[in-house]
């Protein structure tokens, strides 16, 4: 189902980039492609640019230097081949609005032109809720839901177009660990099935690591990227940070210790949060 006339044609790709604000440089000179299928997870503090990368990839956000592309393409606001998670942020009680309707917004939200059907619409609302395991709560209000089923909501509603590749702000944020791996395993079904490039930012890499081909990490405006064996080495973030920082494996699980007091808040130092 990807879009790609060659299964080795890059998703996104990026030459020679880079991203000020002001004198602070949040990257620069990153050159990066992504392939169909791939899973890149993309790491780093606070504030160090994670999300401000998808911003750009999203078309949100100018690069102050070098290039990106989304298929081949320059970005573009409002790209359909583009899927998007956003943090789970809980929609109030009383909102007058069922399940269905959350995801029929990524089925008809953005559509311009002939309107497809209402029939046909209605079945493609149900074979994603279905997808995403949400049938039973198909007509329940929105608000009267847990986090976790919201965020497979989301997911579905992401998965409206068929993207060719889903872009994951920290889609697990504040979901307790069941509701993590229910949420990780539905991106990561969706890519094995079709193909589906997926770059996921997180601040904690644990529940999605069986899942990364690649990382991505920033942190104090540089960057590393390899594989999980490669970047979450005590040596090599020691270097990206300039501090001694030790990364420890332990239950198939990482911990890093030592980030420097001004950028605590870190991906590995929750036991995933609750």
């Amino acid at each position: 189902m990807t879009q790609h006339e060659h299964p080795s044609d890059p998703v996104v790709s990026l030459r020679d980039a880079g991203l000020r604000f002001g004198d602070r440089t949040l990257w620069s000179n990153l050159t990066l492609d992504v392939c169909p299928g791939e899973f890149l997870a993309v790491l780093g503090p606070n504030g160090s640019g994670k999300t401000t990368l998808l911003k750009t990839l999203l078309g949100q956000q100018e690069l102050t230097e070098g290039t990106v592309a989304i298929n081949g393409h320059p970005v573009r606001r409002g790209d359909r081949q583009i899927g998007y998670i956003p943090q789970q942020k809980l929609i109030p009680a009383g909102t007058p609005m069922r399940a269905r309707d959350l995801v029929a917004l990524g089925v008809n939200g953005h559509r311009f032109g002939i309107p497809r059907s209402r029939r046909a619409e209605r079945e493609r609302v149900d074979e994603l809720l279905d997808a995403v395991g949400a049938t039973s709560y198909a007509d329940e209000p929105v608000g009267s839901l847990s986090g976790g089923e919201q965020q497979r909501l989301r997911v579905g509603q992401a998965l409206a177009a068929d993207p060719s590749i889903l872009l994951c702000d920290e889609p697990l944020l504040s979901l307790d660990l069941h509701h993590q791996r229910g949420v990780s395993e539905l991106i990561d079904a969706r890519r094995r099935e079709a193909d589906t490039a997926v770059l996921f930012v997180t601040h904690d890499v644990n529940p999605v690591l069986n899942m990364v081909d690649r990382i991505l990490y920033f942190a104090g405006g540089r960057f590393l990227e390899g594989t999980p064996d490669e970047v979450l080495r005590s040596d090599v973030l020691s270097t990206l940070y300039g501090t001694p920082v030790e990364c420890i494996r332990t239950g198939g699980r990482v911990v890093v210790v030592g980030i420097p007091d001004a950028e605590t808040t870190h991906h590995h130092q929750h036991e995933g949060a609750a």
